[in-house]
């Protein structure tokens, strides 16, 4: 009988594991601030007015960003940074989050917690001294410089598997 429920509770696990990889990716969420998905409304209900709010033209359109400073921002983080105004298929949505940063107080995301939470990263890169995990999910992990906590987490969209082509440059006419 036991090794009856073993074998029961594996096949469980293994189709538990296959079905989750077979969801698409979507973008990743922090705080049910969604890239790509939550609007400005949303934002505020949740967090409520910002610590400052600067508006800016971004290759011609109008963008707001939102800083939640010090006491205003989440628990456990320095500053939350979120960035309105993106282009979809569907036309600019002037109040649809673009991007969400997140500067966390020390040792909030620490190396393994980040890879406990998002998975090993789709690619790594180190700049500056300081290493970055990309997720195909829109996640960008930087690194402290010692390798071991997150000084920033970027929140975007999901990112394509490969980038669209170049265009093919055009001869010269004679």
């Amino acid at each position: 009988m036991r090794t009856m429920r073993t074998t029961l509770a594996v096949g469980s696990l293994v189709a538990l594991v296959l079905v989750s990889m077979a969801r698409p990716v979507t973008a990743e969420e922090w705080g049910g601030i969604e890239p790509g998905v939550t609007t400005i409304e949303q934002v505020r209900a949740r967090y409520g007015a910002p610590s400052k709010e600067t508006r800016s033209k971004v290759e011609g359109y109008d963008t707001i960003q939102w800083v939640y400073d010090d006491v205003r921002a989440p628990g456990g983080m320095q500053r939350m940074t979120v960035e309105y105004g993106m282009l979809t298929p569907q036309g600019f949505k002037q109040t649809m989050v673009r991007v969400l940063r997140l500067e966390p107080k020390p040792w909030i995301f620490g190396r393994n917690t980040v890879v406990q939470a998002w998975g090993v990263p789709d690619g790594v890169s180190t700049q500056n001294g300081q290493e970055s995990f990309f997720y195909k999910s829109g996640l960008v992990v930087t690194m402290d410089k010692e390798g071991n906590e997150a000084v920033l987490l970027n929140f975007t969209p999901p990112q394509p598997d490969n980038p669209p082509p170049s265009p093919a440059p055009v001869a010269p006419k004679r």
